[in-house]
């Protein structure tokens, strides 16, 4: 196909504009140093037990406590009246994040993750993780991996799946490279 010549200048101006903006892209990302294996996987700037996380001065990053349903006396996550997989998935995801709030990424992810993740849980009528699956591993970050298993398994006990029995459910996992987090359930979105 033959261009006229009137055109060719301005296809060599929007071809360059758009190799120049996909080499900063990609220096962009170059330039970021991801977590390695022997890189804590806790904020960067983690809190100390004597000085609880405030609004004031969390973390950049951090978001504030998102509850997920209510506790009951005993400490206990209340009861789930989830019907279905995707409505539990709902109050799994409050419960993670109830649990991890000092971990959650506040506000729009990053155009770059670190990590994306599809992992699958089976919880048990009492509130309790049977199985784990990952449906989409991020091989490339084993450390994520470790982290999401370690992080799911120490959020137990589960809000109980009282009209379903057990449940097995799926959440996508949006990893940062700062260490922090959203699930796709409750994402902010992405930049």
């Amino acid at each position: 196909m033959k261009i006229p010549s009137r055109l060719r200048l301005p296809l060599l101006v929007l071809a360059a504009t758009g190799l120049a903006a996909s080499v900063a892209a990609l220096l962009t990302a170059c330039g970021s140093s991801p977590m390695t294996a022997s890189t804590p996987s806790t904020p960067s700037s983690p809190q100390s037990p004597a000085s609880p996380v405030t609004p004031s001065r969390a973390p950049a990053g951090a978001a504030p406590h998102v509850a997920g349903p209510a506790a009951t006396p005993t400490g206990q996550p209340a009861p789930s009246r989830a019907t279905t997989p995707k409505a539990y998935r709902q109050d799994a995801a409050g419960h993670l994040y109830a649990r991890n709030a000092n971990r959650i990424f506040k506000g729009k992810l990053p155009p770059l993750l670190y990590a994306i993740g599809v992992f699958e849980v089976e919880v048990d009528g009492r509130g309790q993780v049977v199985s784990t699956h990952w449906l989409r591993a991020p091989n490339h970050a084993p450390e994520v991996i470790a982290e999401v298993e370690r992080t799911v398994r120490e959020a137990q006990p589960y809000p109980v799946p009282s009209r379903m029995g057990k449940v097995v459910y799926t959440d996508t996992w949006l990893w940062d490279v700062s260490g922090r987090f959203q699930l796709d359930t409750l994402t902010e979105g992405q930049l």
